[in-house]
């Protein structure tokens, strides 16, 4: 019997939010068995930071941009602080940088626990959500909880809360912590350091589509460890600059079904950001511990599936509990936890690594130290481009499976790169039209 072609469209809108935070939806256009179109509609309304920031004094910058997100405060504390004081030419105590990178390393547990555990892994294990996974698995989610609330504990010990942390200030932080509190969380957090690593193993455990491809990535080097708190922009494409280069290289772009706009190199190229971009690009910067779990279940570069991700996020929970316990073991109290500095008109641009990806920031100052211009570039931004080609390889499986399995690839190929929408995407009803 000859087959009857149809045309299709397959939408997955989003109802009640549950295991994200933001509102989008997913259509896939089909004729047939041809992809005609993929589309992440992003329909939030703008937030206007950027305009926000416009007229505000520098050293209010740091406590406005946190409140972006909930989730990734500090990356977004981080990269302004990173911005402004290049650009004045601030002299930060090496002890105050290890106070931010410990608070950052703080986020980047509780975010990565977050996202492995109560996002991603009931996608993997086809459960509607975490606490379906309990009902089986009690231990596995009682001690994912433990090494989140580690992550949070970290960020109100050294931030003064667990949500929009309020300790650090340009030119340096409002109050150090002690020795103490940090060397009590850090041997609880090495007492769930066995979890972590057998967290890389059921990371790997899982079976994943089969989506292998020829992708950009790109994230921060530095050359002494493994880069979060700073560093050059790097690409398995040859690409090395600093932070002042990024517009140079990247360009945002509007869609015309997407509030959100989105990222391509300048040649026109989609790329990737990301752990998996990271573990790629810096393996070899990753603790002894971490790179050991790497090699135990066959991680090693290049990794090209995007569904990795969640093994490379896995890998660098393992990272950062060792390298808090080295900060902590190092830690001294800043004799000088605050900086001079001297306002100047100029352009200022700073990086990191939030959980999701390189984040970027751009200000504009003038002379009396006011915010003229402000640019800021978040990784979800650069990811969007990607997830549609990710969704558009993984079409034909889509297309073929029943109703509720389309709609559980569909979830799992955006919710992959754990996307901020203002932080991340779920998606909840499957309607297939056909004609």
């Amino acid at each position: 019997m000859a087959r009857i072609a149809m045309n299709r469209r397959i939408v997955v809108d989003t109802g009640p939010l549950a295991r994200v935070e933001g509102e989008g939806s997913l259509t896939i256009e089909a004729e047939g068995e041809k992809v005609l179109a993929v589309r992440l509609n992003i329909f939030e309304p703008p937030r206007y930071y950027e305009a926000f920031l416009k007229g505000r004094k520098v050293e209010e910058v740091v406590d406005m941009v946190s409140r972006i997100c909930g989730i990734c405060p500090v990356a977004y504390q981080v990269s302004a602080l990173n911005a402004l004081e290049a650009l004045f030419g601030v002299d930060v105590d090496e002890e105050v940088r290890r106070v931010r990178r410990l608070l950052y390393l703080g986020e980047w547990i509780e975010s990565h626990a977050l996202h492995i555990f109560m996002l991603a892994t009931p996608d993997y294990l086809k459960v509607p959500d975490v606490s379906a996974i309990a009902k089986n698995s009690a231990d596995l989610v009682r001690n994912a909880l433990v090494v989140k609330k580690l992550g949070n504990r970290m960020m109100a010990t050294i931030g003064g809360r667990e949500v929009h942390p309020v300790s650090l200030k340009l030119g340096g932080i409002h109050k150090a912590p002690s020795k103490e509190s940090l060397q009590e969380l850090s041997l609880k957090l090495q007492s769930s350091l066995g979890f972590a690593k057998e967290t890389v193993k059921l990371a790997a455990s899982f079976e994943k589509p089969a989506l292998e491809r020829d992708v950009a990535f790109v994230c921060l080097k530095d050359p002494a460890r493994y880069a979060i708190d700073e560093g050059d922009i790097v690409s398995n494409r040859g690409l090395h600059i600093p932070p002042s280069g990024f517009e140079d290289n990247f360009a945002e772009h509007q869609a015309d079904y997407s509030s959100a706009l989105r990222s391509l190199t300048k040649s026109g190229d989609s790329y990737m950001v990301g752990p998996l971009a990271r573990t790629n690009l810096n393996y070899s910067r990753l603790h002894p511990t971490a790179l050991a779990s790497a090699e135990e279940v066959g991680f090693r570069p290049p990794v090209t599936n995007p569904f990795e991700s969640i093994v490379a996020r896995a890998i660098e929970l393992v990272h950062t509990i060792e390298e808090i316990m080295v900060e902590v073991k190092e830690y001294a109290k800043p004799v000088h936890p605050s900086a001079k500095y001297e306002y100047c008109a100029g352009r200022a641009f700073g990086v990191s690594e939030a959980p999701r990806g390189i984040l970027y920031h751009r200000y504009d100052v003038d002379s009396k130290g006011n915010i003229t211009g402000a640019k800021i570039v978040p990784p979800t931004a650069q990811n969007l481009i990607r997830i549609e080609e990710d969704v558009r390889q993984l079409a034909p499986v889509i297309l073929a499976a029943p109703p509720e399995e389309a709609r559980r690839l569909s979830e799992m190929a955006v919710r992959n790169y754990d996307p901020c929408i203002s932080c991340a995407t779920h998606f909840l009803k499957l309607q297939i039209k056909r004609v």
